[in-house]
């Protein structure tokens, strides 16, 4: 690796975040309108029942009637998984993206993934079609065997751009709203790559870009807008060891509310504070032993300042909540001196380790190797031979775009001095 793109890579780990150039902060769009603010879909609770949005595509076979599978309301006595007696989509598994099982075809093919509008986490803007001339996103790009969706977030948030698509798995784009105003969405099932970095997550399809606001999964930020969400540093990937951030929050009104959309920390170690940003007085502190309560919280302060900090071990998937300012003062009354709170149940399967298994087929990805999914296996690998992606994915910092293969012509290669 050349001095520049060691430099480059250290920038990124000392550095605060810059604020993206011409962004607003805290637009990420239609929280409210989401029902999903996990980038896989393992949230979903919703009631579409076909592979397709609005009647289309196949029905959905119901969960108490798929016994001979893996995944039925019997394998989820409590609900964790959200299973039961309905055929609604859902995710019990950890899979890229809600799914379910449906009359076996010709093909044996006894599964589909759902296309679900509603169940896309915030701050995705949606699939676009990217035919290479001009690129959708007309910033730096670059590719990684070990891309996931914050790996390019964080790389778009660093050169100081607005936005990061994510394509056919290991590339990374950044660009401008400006972009988007001449881009031309494609269908939400168009973006179904498995990120090379992540099995859980999507990074857009051939041809297709996964966009997103490079705010999501931020470190620090000021959020104005009447209404948003926030998200754990480094989401939708697991925050890391010693991190310490805050994000201001003002939107109008006289009061704050607060719902916590999701809520996993390693453990009591791993803390989130809520101060009024005026007076610095404690208003509420949750962490991994005492979660946020369920259902909305209300603030009488109309301007917030959030920190979170996690030890040297911590590591898990974080937190998302949305807010909303309020007209009125009106405050929820803080739990009882020292009363506990029941922790959240963490979903199974949302977290999905890469470790080889004994008899499972296998897939090399940059170095390592990771078990496909028997209810759908995708391939990995880059275009051309596999060496060719070895060196990028394995020598350098973990996760850092490297230049294009030379076979992925349309994909546009950055120079070594760029620090890449």
């Amino acid at each position: 690796m050349g001095t520049q793109a060691a430099q480059g890579f250290l920038l990124l780990l000392f550095l605060p975040l810059l604020q993206p150039r011409g962004a607003s902060a805290g637009s990420l769009h239609s929280p409210v309108l989401s029902e999903c603010f996990q980038v896989n879909g393992a949230d979903y609770r919703g009631h579409q029942n076909r592979t397709g949005p609005r009647g289309a595509g196949r029905p959905c076979l119901f969960w108490d009637q798929t016994q001979q599978h893996s995944y039925s309301s019997a394998s989820d006595p409590q609900g964790r998984w959200g299973l039961g007696a309905h055929n609604f989509c859902r995710n019990p598994d950890g899979d890229v993206q809600p799914w379910c099982y449906v009359a076996e075809t010709e093909e044996g093919i006894y599964w589909r993934y759902c296309d679900i509008p509603t169940c896309h986490m915030p701050g995705y803007l949606g699939c676009f079609v990217d035919s290479g001339a001009p690129p959708a996103l007309s910033g730096p790009s670059g590719t990684s065997t070990k891309l996931t969706v914050q790996v390019c977030l964080r790389f778009c948030r660093m050169k100081g751009y607005q936005l990061a698509g994510v394509e056919a798995g290991y590339a990374c784009f950044c660009g401008s709203e400006s972009d988007l105003a001449r881009g031309r969405l494609a269908p939400a099932t168009d973006c179904d790559q498995i990120c090379f970095g992540h099995p859980g997550q999507l990074c857009g399809g051939d041809g297709r870009l996964g966009v997103y606001e490079v705010s999501v999964g931020s470190c620090q930020g000021n959020w104005t807008a009447p209404q948003g969400v926030i998200y754990s540093p480094d989401f939708p990937d697991e925050y890391g060891p010693d991190r310490n951030c805050s994000w201001a929050l003002g939107p109008p009104g006289a009061a704050l509310e607060l719902t916590f959309r999701l809520f996993e920390l390693a453990d009591s170690r791993d803390r989130l504070e809520l101060r009024d940003a005026a007076s610095g007085s404690l208003l509420r502190a949750f962490d991994g032993a005492r979660p946020p309560p369920p259902g909305p919280l209300r603030l009488g302060t109309a301007a917030l300042l959030l920190t979170f900090r996690s030890d040297a071990r911590g590591h898990a998937q974080g937190f998302a909540l949305t807010y909303r300012g309020l007209p009125d003062a009106a405050e929820d009354p803080g739990p009882p001196e020292g009363s506990a709170q029941t922790p959240a149940a963490p979903l199974d399967g949302a977290n999905v380790s890469c470790s080889p298994r004994p008899g499972a087929p296998q897939a090399a990805m940059g170095g390592a190797v990771c078990r496909l999914r028997e209810k759908g296996p995708r391939l990995w690998g880059l275009p051309g031979a596999p060496e060719e992606a070895g060196p990028c994915g394995t020598d350098g910092p973990e996760g850092w775009p490297c230049p294009a293969p030379p076979e992925t012509s349309r994909l546009r290669v950055l120079p070594q001095a760029t620090g890449l």
